[in-house]
């Protein structure tokens, strides 16, 4: 489910993390998957990994490229292409 269509590549990436309950992340391309627990975004420096309890969109801009999420921020982490395809079906395989 692709909720980001077209976001210009020439964004600026950066994110914040206020008190691990809000982070606010721009250069979000799209949103390749999410639940309460963990986000999956693709960014113009690469794919970010999100973990923590209670996550949820608070604020969407599509066309900025922004994106806020509320919860507990128990780990942020960038992870290239090949590894989140090898790791995401290796996750699925032994659930």
């Amino acid at each position: 489910m692709e909720i980001m269509k077209e976001v210009s590549t020439n964004l600026n990436h950066s994110f914040s993390v206020s008190e691990r309950k809000n982070i606010i992340i721009s250069g979000v391309v799209k949103i390749e998957s999410f639940d309460n627990e963990e986000f999956l975004l693709e960014t113009v420096q690469g794919y970010m990994n999100i973990k923590g309890e209670n996550l949820e969109v608070v604020k969407l801009d599509t066309y900025q490229g922004n994106v806020t999420i509320k919860g507990r921020i128990n780990l942020v982490s960038y992870i290239d292409e090949n590894t989140k395809k090898e790791s995401s079906m290796f996750t699925k395989l032994f659930k």
